[in-house]
């Protein structure tokens, strides 16, 4: 058929609308079509048959087309077709519609078999595009390895797909295959449950996470995100589900690993705890990383020491385990040695700071010993990574991770990731080992300042307490003492120094010393306070200036006397004592107290009690009764019932300290806490002797007299002597020097007591008498006589006192 000739034949009328395909013809506008057309013509090229398709692409029923030539269907006749004697195979051409418009249409052609006449198959040029691409999409979907498409019919049989993994040979997946043939048959019930629900209500699912497994490897899981939508025909009714799978390792793999990153980041270094890191470091890799994890730390780093420079099994303890309840080899226990293990060329690797994978079959041969694989390796292990703890130039030790079970293999990103965690990990590792250092130097130099735990004197039994700061806090200066002073009295003191650490221990240690030299001049307490508050500007005047305001601290200072039974306290911002009683009766004292010992301008104030004996006397410091759910308001009256029901007379006061110190100190305390305990004693009545002396020289006659008496009612013949030549020195000097009222008192225990008391305020000063001088040699016959003597001033005068020891006493 020459088509040529055919259009030129085209009568004018058609151009002009006569015959009914023709008239007014815009161009673009489209038509409702379902399929592709056809027509038959003959070897003219007029229309022999016409399909309902055909009357729905042109507008032009069967009996308007047949009989004619195809040529006035055609609006315009591309120049590739013109001049052509036979009808082509395929084209595309523009057709008109009966409404007037034009169609752009692609077609092919075919002879009939047995006849002249060509089948001719037309439809819109947009149609044939859209299916071309999708056709192509489908084929370049098809080929990717790690998406699978899958088109299932309403009974959710697979029509076509092009999945490869179904078979244990890798053969496709054929046509009329069920999920339940493919996958694990709950894996297949679950993913067909998701179908069906697509396919009965039409919402589409979009990137749905599956974990599934091949039936003929259930062991292995595969991570996929499938998206599923329903298939429709020309009438909108449902034919089918298209299912896309896309392998998701791969992104769940980068975002597990991230997500193990963000927690190694917030969970591992949270304590300054070697032990306790290396557990939460371990705790994080297992289950998240591998089936368990251990951390092995070289011996030196659980003492805060640095390791030596080569590291192998033997040097090194395990630190932690994870999961703790796991059922570990026997060879793998916490605390216990690393065995060594053989040289290998794999380990220069750890050496040089890089992890180190093995599979099962290497470790074995590396170890080339089955019964220590066996002692080392945990059950259905395939895969061990060893990843060294390398920070600031030290091999700390080693974390070892399993793999076990239906657990992929260790990768290299795998590796990768575990040398980021081990290097935070080691980090975090490092700084609690150099902490555990510092902070047992401190503990060490606290525990060196401070005085023995338990003392007894004639005036009080006392036991002592301390309790480092835990929970990652450093050390700070709280300290307590016990001071046997003379004339049989003790004084007690509580102090806390601001500040942490060695600073803090060094000034705890200068305001011990100085405390002690204090007390040994026998100030009163409101007076000694005062002298250590200066110290104390002096110490902060002579710091960096950065380190001026964290100079400073709280004392409280109390003095017993067990002739009188009372106890004179002052406090510089410290908080009060409590009084047991032996009725086990307790409260806390009443005192004024007076500023902080940095500060100045405010005096501080002298509060005298009456103790009986067998009394509990408690200093504290505040770590004691604060912490971080309530202060001292709340923590003092739960002080003062623990000590009222743990104080007993029958119980030690060593005990009754560490007891109280469980009940009320956190498990990790911020803050140190100290505790003194002091059980109260009294010097009988009938060892003490009394008398007041007149202000007359005839006086010492009859001190001498006195004293003879009493020392022979005592069975202390032997000291009568050096007793009168004391006694009268001492009196001669306060009728001579000093003011009434004027009294001597004798204190009988372990030692002889002589004290003599005078209303004048003036020191006496022991000097040496030159050859010619007539005076001056009393104080230096009682210094000579005596074991030691003393001078202390009180609010009404001053006491000059010497002490003999007792011949047979302790």
């Amino acid at each position: 058929m020459d088509i040529e000739n055919v259009n030129n034949a085209c009568p004018a009328s058609a151009s002009q609308g006569s015959t009914g395909v023709s008239g007014s013809r815009p161009s673009g506008r489209s038509h409702a079509f379902d399929g592709p057309a056809a027509a038959v013509l003959d070897h003219r090229g007029a229309v022999v048959r016409w399909t309902g398709a055909a009357e729905d692409l042109t507008g032009f029923r069967a009996q308007e087309v047949c009989g004619r030539p195809v040529r006035e269907l055609v609006a315009d006749l591309p120049d590739d077709l013109r001049g052509a004697t036979e009808m082509p195979a395929s084209g595309r051409v523009r057709l008109w519609h009966q409404c007037g418009d034009t169609i752009d249409v692609t077609f092919r052609t075919t002879k009939v078999v047995g006849s002249a006449e060509v089948l001719v198959l037309a439809a819109p040029t947009h149609h044939v595009a859209d299916h071309e691409q999708g056709a192509a999409l489908l084929r370049a979907l098809s080929a990717q390895d790690r998406v699978t498409i899958a088109v299932h019919d309403t009974d959710l049989t697979t029509v076509q797909t092009n999945a490869m993994l179904g078979t244990a040979d890798g053969r496709p997946v054929q046509p009329g295959t069920r999920l339940s043939d493919v996958l694990c048959a709950e894996d297949a019930e679950n993913l067909e449950a998701v179908l069906r629900q697509v396919l009965e209500t039409g919402a589409p699912v979009v990137r749905s996470s599956q974990h599934v497994s091949w039936r003929h490897d259930p062991v292995r899981q595969h991570a996929l995100s499938l998206s599923a939508f329903r298939l429709e025909d020309a009438r909108g009714r449902p034919t089918g589900v298209a299912a896309l799978y896309v392998d998701n390792a791969d992104q769940m793999r980068a975002r597990r690993h991230l997500d193990l990153a963000r927690e190694v980041a917030e969970r591992v270094g949270g304590s300054l705890d070697v032990v306790r890191t290396a557990q939460d470091l371990a705790d994080v890799l297992a289950p998240a990383f591998g089936e368990f994890a251990a951390v092995d730390l070289a011996y030196s780093v659980f003492d805060g020491e640095e390791p030596s420079k080569q590291l192998n099994g033997g040097d090194m303890g395990n630190a932690a385990l994870a999961p703790a309840t796991a059922v570990w080899p026997a060879g793998i226990k916490r605390g216990e040695s690393v065995p060594p293990l053989p040289d290998h060329p794999l380990l220069l690797s750890f050496l040089h700071g890089e992890p180190v994978v093995f599979s099962l079959d290497d470790f074995i041969a590396m170890v080339s010993d089955p019964q220590l694989v066996e002692y080392l390796v945990p059950k259905d292990t395939h895969s061990v990574m060893v990843a060294p703890l390398h920070a600031r130039g030290h091999t700390l030790g080693a974390i070892t991770v399993w793999r076990c079970g239906r657990s992929d293999p260790f990768t290299e990103d795998d590796a990768d990731l575990m040398k980021q965690i081990a290097s935070r990990g080691a980090l975090a590792i490092d700084n609690a080992r150099r902490y555990t250092r510092e902070h047992r130097a401190a503990v060490a130099l606290q525990q060196r300042l401070l005085p023995p735990a338990t003392t007894d004197t004639p005036a009080a039994e006392t036991a002592g307490a301390y309790l480092p700061a835990g929970g990652g806090a450093e050390i700070s200066g709280d300290w307590y003492d016990a001071i046997a002073l003379p004339s049989l009295r003790v004084a007690l003191v509580a102090g806390d120094v601001v500040g942490h650490g060695m600073p803090a221990s060094a000034t705890m240690g200068r305001l011990r010393a100085a405390i002690q030299t204090l007390a040994d001049l026998e100030l009163e307490p409101d007076e000694l306070l005062t002298q250590l508050a200066d110290l104390v500007q002096r110490l902060a005047a002579e710091a960096p200036s950065g380190d001026r305001d964290i100079v400073g601290g709280t004392c409280l200072y109390a003095v017993y006397d067990p002739v009188t039974r009372r106890c004179a306290m002052a406090s510089a911002g410290h908080p009060p004592p409590v009084l047991v009683r032996p009725d086990g009766t307790a409260e806390a004292v009443g005192i004024s107290p007076g500023p902080p010992l940095a500060l100045s301008g405010m005096p501080y104030e002298t509060t005298v009690i009456d103790v009986e004996p067998g009394s509990v006397l408690a200093l504290y410091t505040d770590g004691l009764v604060e912490r971080g759910d309530r202060d001292i308001g709340q923590g003092l009256p739960r002080l003062t019932q623990a000590l009222a029901a743990h104080c007993r007379p029958d119980r030690a006061l060593d005990e009754t300290g560490r007891a109280l110190l469980a009940d009320l100190a956190d498990q990790a305390p911020r803050d140190d806490a100290a505790l003194l305990l002091a059980r109260t004693r009294a010097v009988p009545a009938a060892d003490t002797a009394h008398w007041e002396i007149p202000a007359d020289p005839a006086a010492v006659s009859k001190a001498r007299e006195w004293i003879t008496r009493q020392l022979t009612m005592w069975g202390l013949d032997d000291l009568l002597f050096t007793t009168q030549l004391i006694v009268s020195e001492l009196v001669t000097n306060a009728i001579r020097y000093g003011r009434p009222p004027m009294h001597l008192r004798l204190i009988r225990h372990h030692v002889l007591v002589c004290e003599v008391t005078d209303s004048s305020s003036t020191q006496p000063r022991l000097r040496r008498a030159r050859t010619t001088d007539e005076g001056g040699r009393g104080l230096f016959l009682v210094s000579q006589l005596g074991g030691r003597w003393g001078c202390r001033h009180g609010q009404n005068g001053k006491t000059i006192w010497s002490e003999q020891a007792i011949h047979g006493s302790p």
